[in-house]
């Protein structure tokens, strides 16, 4: 590829891209807002339960925690990998 031909392809904007993983770091700033403290050490030690029978990312497992009245509901969710 000649230098000319590399400098007028067009480039990918990275400015769209940018924008959705602020967007996701936003959302997922806000979801742990209100939560207990000791929700990170229980995402970390969910993670490694489940590590011990699937291969699974550090971002796949999602814990949410909901309270109504005078009932918690922890819900978690895990992203499992094609087998």
């Amino acid at each position: 590829m000649k230098l000319l031909e590399f400098l007028k392809r067009e480039r990918k904007k990275s400015a769209p891209v940018a924008k959705e993983r602020l967007q996701i770091i936003v959302a997922h700033q806000r979801s742990q807002r209100g939560q207990p403290d000791y929700m990170p050490k229980l995402e970390r030690e969910l993670v490694e339960v489940i590590r011990r029978y699937v291969d699974i990312d550090n971002d796949a497992v999602q814990i949410s925690m909901d309270s109504e009245d005078n009932c918690s509901v922890l819900e978690l969710n895990v992203t499992l990998p094609k087998s």
